[in-house]
């Protein structure tokens, strides 16, 4: 089960039962969407989210990880990951990333998805800024089918980002599977470094973040809220994946990533909800 830099490879069976987790997170997060609207607290769009989380048998994964305070991750803006969930009122046109984790028998489930808050007119570079950053995750999702090594996923969200928007580099994707954050880290980026081999067994959360400006961030005070240095927007997109041998199967994605990854020529293989 273990291989090289300490990956957990997982059995069919095994990414059936990650697959439960994937579709309460999947579950969630539509939950969340629809309760978007200006007015509403990231606190109460965390209320929703457990919620539905804990009606379905499940845990939060992120409630109480290494003293995370929420049951989500909600950014706003200027914020990239990790934002706590609290008092603040939601504006319209707000751009919002939300990420969510659920455990089932053990098992994780780890996605998230960036909108405008509804009600008055988007910005068209904000709308960009998270239609790009879902696309380069796709293509990063595609590329774990390539048959080669893990530095291609994060080459294949660099060639499609290119100098588009700020790619941030200090956060990632990880493995998945009975703990959330597992190795290999997946970077967003190529490096010379061509990691383990993309081969089945393997279930990875890919994950690029992008920014609407200058890509260097900090963390705030409260030392989990990761932000832009310059101020400018990001966006934030992530989908639990699984590789065996028949092709890709994605865990959070409600129709197990069938459109996404047919336009791009990938594999969709599931193994049954």
């Amino acid at each position: 089960m273990i291989g090289a830099r300490k990956i957990e490879y997982k059995t069919l069976d095994q990414m059936r039962l990650m697959r439960r987790a994937g579709l309460v997170v999947a579950g969630a997060l539509a939950a969340v969407q629809r309760a978007l609207a200006p007015g509403v607290t990231t606190q109460q769009l965390d209320a929703v989210a457990e919620d539905h989380i804990r009606s379905h048998g499940a845990t939060p994964s992120f409630l109480g990880y290494q003293g995370y305070p929420a049951s989500l991750c909600i950014s706003v803006n200027d914020e990239v990951v990790h934002g706590i969930p609290g008092a603040r009122v939601l504006a319209a046109a707000d751009l919002i990333s939300v990420d969510c984790g659920a455990i089932v028998g053990g098992w994780h489930g780890d996605s998230a998805f960036s909108a405008m808050v509804p009600g008055a007119d988007p910005d068209p570079g904000d709308v960009d800024l998270v239609a790009v950053t879902e696309q380069a995750m796709w293509r990063g999702i595609a590329a774990m089918d390539s048959g080669g090594r893990l530095n291609d996923v994060g080459a294949a969200v660099e060639d499609f980002v290119a100098e588009r928007y700020g790619l941030v580099e200090e956060y990632g994707g990880h493995g998945i599977g009975t703990a959330m954050h597992q190795d290999p880290h997946v970077l967003n980026y190529r490096t010379r470094d061509k990691g383990p081999r993309l081969k089945a067994g393997l279930c990875l959360a890919i994950e690029p973040m992008l920014t609407a400006g200058d890509p260097a961030t900090k963390v705030l005070a409260d030392d989990w809220t990761v932000v832009t240095t310059d101020g400018r927007r990001a966006a934030h997109w992530e989908h639990s994946v699984a590789l065996h041998e028949g092709g890709l199967w994605v865990l959070t994605a409600a129709d197990g990533g069938r459109e996404s990854l047919a336009a791009l020529g990938a594999r969709f293989a599931p193994l049954g909800d």
